[in-house]
């Protein structure tokens, strides 16, 4: 399924201007493409940052918005069509649609907001060196510490599950820190590996047989999507979880702590704006999230049975009652 705002250029000829050129025209209207897994309202943080920056959609920019509802798959399908559109600037959310539009295209600039490892898509962070930079959510070194307060959280802890997406290769370092992190803990880690919807129903009958004392997630937009099922999971099965946005938390899940993901779309924006005024991706550094969150579920704890220490209450940025 795709949702799309869509609202007619003025005439073609101009498509084929050299970017600099359009940069400097009073009466372009620019095309910005966006790519994700489905609609997540953080996003919405981007469309406003630009809107700070003068791009009012209908009247200088059309947005193109295009949500592949959970089938990877379909990300070079949606790479081709901006392509098609001429899009000026193409935002991706996940590493495998940048990965896909990237594939498609070297030249049309890609801008990823949240970059998990940035190194599987740039050069570098100082010299992204091809046609895509943004900002890097810090995932895999910020794993560890949320794998830490966990434990706090749940001093019991002794096995934990982790459910994560390997066709991510974001993924994988965040991966590998857990597992170092888990070691040092004391924490036996239970890998469970969801590609695609249709392994979520095999990984929880296979975390339900073996029966940890946690759920630990390495979130990406597949998991994003469904955060429902697996929260709703992890409260059946009496699990602590441990997610990286709050609003997994929000949703009734124990604890997240991680990069503000509004604050990395709405600085999404500058990045936009810059290459639409004559920039080059591959001249923009990467830049890593400044701002960072850690929230708790005080109700999701008490169906636990687990009383959540004052100090962890202090530190938190949100603490649901």
């Amino acid at each position: 399924m795709r949702r799309r705002n869509f609202i007619a250029l003025l005439g073609g000829a101009a498509a084929g201007w050299p970017l600099a050129a359009r940069a400097q025209h009073p009466g372009k209207i620019w095309r910005l493409g966006f790519i994700a897994h489905r609609y997540e309202r953080f996003y919405d943080a981007l469309f406003e940052g630009l809107r700070e920056l003068g791009y009012v959609e209908g009247q200088n920019i059309v947005y193109e918005r295009l949500y592949a509802e959970g089938r990877a798959e379909r990300f070079e399908e949606f790479a081709r069509e901006m392509v098609a559109l001429k899009a000026d600037v193409i935002v991706v959310v996940t590493t495998p649609a940048a990965q896909a539009v990237m594939k498609v295209t070297t030249t049309i600039p890609i801008v990823h907001p949240a970059m998990i490892d940035p190194s599987v898509l740039v050069d570098s962070l100082a010299h992204p060196g091809r046609n895509l930079t943004g900002g890097a959510s810090l995932f895999a070194e910020l794993t560890g510490k949320r794998l830490e307060l966990l434990k706090e959280l749940a001093p019991s802890l002794s096995r934990t599950a982790v459910l994560w997406n390997p066709a991510n290769k974001g993924n994988v370092s965040a991966y590998r820190q857990t597992e170092a992190t888990a070691r040092t803990l004391g924490v036996a880690v239970q890998s469970r590996e969801v590609r695609a919807a249709k392994d979520l129903d095999a990984a929880f009958a296979a975390i339900s047989r073996r029966h940890p004392d946690g759920l630990f997630l390495i979130e990406d937009q597949l998991t994003f999507e469904f955060r429902k099922r697996i929260i709703d999971f992890a409260t059946q099965e009496h699990l602590p979880s441990s997610f990286v946005g709050k609003e997994a938390v929000e949703a009734g899940g124990l604890m997240s702590y991680g990069a503000s993901f509004p604050a990395l779309y709405h600085h999404a924006a500058t990045f936009v704006d810059k290459i639409l005024k004559g920039a080059k991706p591959s001249d923009l550094p990467v830049e890593q999230a400044t701002k960072f969150e850690f929230s708790v579920n005080l109700k999701a704890a008490k169906a636990l049975g687990l009383e959540v220490p004052p100090t962890l209450i202090a530190l938190a940025d949100e603490v649901i009652e």
